[in-house]
């Protein structure tokens, strides 16, 4: 894996497929081995990258979203990467949610099962988290019961198109994707039928069929 130095840590990210710039960030506790690319690869170049505390980049202690954003606009700053399109499932379309607020670098986002509040994750998850924090004092949990804390005004500065989406039976509440999806102009949403919060994310075509279609790719070189 490459490393970058990026805010006293580092972060290690492979590169696949040549082409558009391709940021795909996963979710708590994964690492970037949960894309399946191949179907992308002759479209992007994609940088799938461990978000810090996770995978083989820098472990720590305590971990909070908006540093996570920082690291990835330093990211694509140092790698001077533009017209980015950023793809981010459940803690990384939050990280990708406030990066895409903060920078017009990223001209397509594509936030799966993300949350904007903690109470935006269905009560008995939310509940699961509370007990293993409990147990465990795990600062992947923590991050889970304390953030995020998005504001309205964050969501409405995003200026990259943007897809929101959720499995029919998702972690994320409907009224959470919902309204998320009402603070981006111009935002579309969409419910994977028969889907849950994975599984047509972790290594599944089914996600990359989705960045295809919304990027006008379609699987065609």
């Amino acid at each position: 894996m490459i490393e970058l130095s990026v805010n006293g840590i580092t972060l290690r990210y492979e590169v696949r497929g040549h082409g558009d710039p391709l940021i795909l960030l996963h979710g708590n506790g994964e690492d970037h081995r949960i894309f399946s690319t191949k179907l992308l690869e002759p479209h992007f170049s994609c940088y799938l990258i461990d978000s810090r505390g996770h995978g083989r980049s820098t472990r720590l202690a305590e971990l909070h979203y908006r540093v996570m954003a920082a690291d990835i606009l330093e990211f694509i700053r140092r790698l001077n990467l533009h017209h980015v399109t950023l793809t981010g499932f459940s803690d990384g379309g939050i990280i990708g949610l406030l990066a895409a607020s903060q920078t017009d670098r990223i001209s397509a986002l594509i936030a799966c099962g993300a949350n904007a509040k903690p109470d935006g994750l269905i009560l008995p998850f939310r509940m699961v988290n509370h007990v293993i924090y409990f147990l465990t004092r795990s600062p992947l949990f923590r991050l889970m019961i304390k953030e995020p804390d998005i504001k309205d005004e964050e969501l409405r500065r995003i200026t990259a198109r943007t897809l929101i989406t959720a499995g029919q039976h998702d972690l994320i509440r409907k009224e959470e994707t919902d309204h998320i999806a009402s603070c981006i102009r111009g935002a579309r949403e969409l419910i994977v039928k028969r889907a849950t919060h994975t599984s047509y994310v972790v290594h599944s075509n089914r996600l990359a069929e989705i960045i295809l279609q919304f990027t006008g790719k379609n699987g065609r070189t």
